[in-house]
């Protein structure tokens, strides 16, 4: 039977489940070229980020060891696991806020001689410091993954940024590497990612853009490179949003040659308020969806925005656009503690995880680093953990259907999308990325942001030979549906059988609220 708009609405403010109307009668347009070669979508868009935050290190991945959960040492090996199998590229830590009041070296050394300190910015927990350097490189190397280390520039100072380089990085017999070596790892570490600096704009330090840079150029200045290590990569504190003239004075007053990398924030508001009610990650309807969404599709100008102030000043694209803090922030959940952002994670968060991960892929010339804020039980999470239980939420499975997307060369896609209109606004209801891997088989992943609506596709690929297709889908019956504890698989991928082969053409009917990731060989 068809409902009435207004009732089809009305279902949809409840998170019912709607049986709306089949796929738009003219099928949407999709044109696949067979893009540059040279380009590539970096792996490290799909990083993630560690802050000594609430449970992210203690209980998520450092643990008691008492605890049942598996570990090696202390490291919890099922959370290790479950990043493994969706290749996180690189690892940001130890902040973040905390990042700027760290002192590295009250983090080495046995773990009992460690002072401990307050961890001001999150809830005035005490830190024991027995998660530390040594703890979290192992972490990295257990996981695969690249560390990126964020530099204390706030409340530090440029020797102690400068020694904790020449502790993880030099080979020679300095006092520093002596102390490493007493302290377990007699080979250089290697690290070459640095931040130098978080958002120094604010939590690190509430510097003008002109003083920061001034501060930047003498802290780069003391970042070494060693013979035994690879040259460092320096990633200059970036601006917080939609500000053009952090990024435009970062630009003009820093040399090109002393920065790798500028990072960028930008967080995703269900109702768009830093103050009062951010809304709830699972109680919402169909407004606070729509806004939701609304925000989220904000980050394809504020990319376009910062990338082409950077286009001035670097017409050769050297300098990386990484965004290493995004994701939805919503209010904590009901009865826990307000300043370690545990929140839940519904199908709409995955949605805005599909969504920002393809317009990171379709900006692949610029950002060539992203991190989801953050790994495990804070904000947008891809795992949550309650003591020796685990489980992955939608998100996570939209990170393991886009990993085919690593270093993978960048399709460019053309299609005008469908609306989807809610009251008298109306967005963009289909955003969409491609590439093709080293063996040849073509990947498109597709989001449908529309709760009620399935989207017919017709795609044409240009120079492209294939014979086969198979896909992957996520959705559920609600927008607002979650995994829990007692039922860790309500929101799961499920194999996708709406796509065809018809002529030479892909047909393609996208369900509602779902993401969809397809391969052709």
């Amino acid at each position: 039977m068809s409902f009435p708009k207004r009732i089809l609405t009305a279902l949809g403010s409840l998170g019912l489940a709607v049986a709306g109307p089949a796929a738009t009668a003219q099928p949407v347009q999709m044109t696949v070229q067979a893009g540059d070669p040279k380009l590539q979508i970096s792996r490290h868009i799909y990083g993630h980020f560690a802050e000594h935050l609430g449970r992210c290190i203690y209980g998520g991945f450092w643990v008691d060891k008492d605890s049942k959960a598996p570990q090696q040492g202390r490291i919890r090996m099922d959370v290790v696991e479950a990043l493994r199998k969706i290749k996180v590229p690189n690892l940001r830590w130890p902040g973040g806020c905390f990042a700027d009041t760290y002192h590295w070296h009250d983090g080495v050394g046995p773990s009992a001689q460690r002072p401990k300190m307050l961890n001001m910015w999150w809830g005035n927990t005490l830190e024991d410091n027995s998660f530390g350097t040594h703890e979290f490189l192992e972490l990295c190397s257990l996981l695969g993954t690249e560390p990126y280390l964020a530099a204390n520039v706030g409340s530090g100072t440029v020797q102690e940024m400068a020694g904790w380089m020449e502790y993880l990085n030099a080979n020679d017999d300095t006092p520093l590497v002596l102390e490493r070596r007493r302290n377990g790892h007699p080979e250089p570490y290697k690290v070459s990612w640095w931040g130098i600096g978080n958002e120094s704009w604010g939590c690190g330090g509430n510097m003008t853009a002109e003083y920061y840079t001034d501060v930047y150029k003498r802290y780069a200045t003391f970042a070494h490179n060693y013979p035994a290590s690879p040259p460092l990569k320096k990633i200059v504190s970036g601006a917080n949003g939609d500000d053009p003239n952090w990024t435009e004075t970062c630009m003009k007053r820093i040399p090109l040659g002393q920065m790798w990398g500028l990072t960028l924030h930008q967080y995703t508001l269900p109702t768009g308020n830093w103050t009062g009610s951010k809304g709830s990650a699972t109680n919402f309807d169909e407004t606070q969806y729509f806004s939701t969404l609304r925000n989220c599709l904000r980050m394809e100008a504020i990319v376009s925005k910062h990338a082409a102030i950077m286009d001035k000043y670097d017409k050769d694209k050297k300098v990386a656009l990484l965004v290493d803090e995004w994701g939805v922030w919503t209010d904590v959940e009901p009865g826990t503690n307000p300043g370690f952002l545990y929140q839940q994670n519904s199908l709409r968060d995955a949605l805005v995880a599909g969504t920002t991960l393809n317009i990171f892929n379709n900006h692949c010339d610029r950002v060539r680093g992203a991190n989801l804020a953050q790994a495990v039980n804070v904000l947008q999470a891809v795992i949550l953990t309650d003591k020796d239980r685990m489980l992955l939420t939608p998100t996570y499975h939209v990170f393991d259907l886009y990993q085919v997307h690593q270093d993978a060369q960048y399709l460019p896609l053309q299609f005008s999308s469908p609306d989807y209109a809610f009251g008298s606004e109306k967005i963009p209801a289909l955003n969409a990325s491609a590439s093709k891997d080293k063996s040849g088989a073509v990947h498109i992943s597709l989001v449908n942001l529309d709760p009620h609506k399935a989207i017919a596709l017709e795609t044409a690929l240009a120079g492209i030979s294939w014979k086969t297709v198979t896909g992957r889908v996520l959705t559920s019956a609600k927008i607002n549906d979650y995994n829990t504890f007692d039922k860790p698989n309500a929101v799961k991928l499920a194999s996708f059988t709406g796509a065809k082969k018809r002529g030479d053409k892909l047909a393609v009917e996208l369900p509602p609220k779902s993401v969809v990731m397809l391969e052709l060989r």
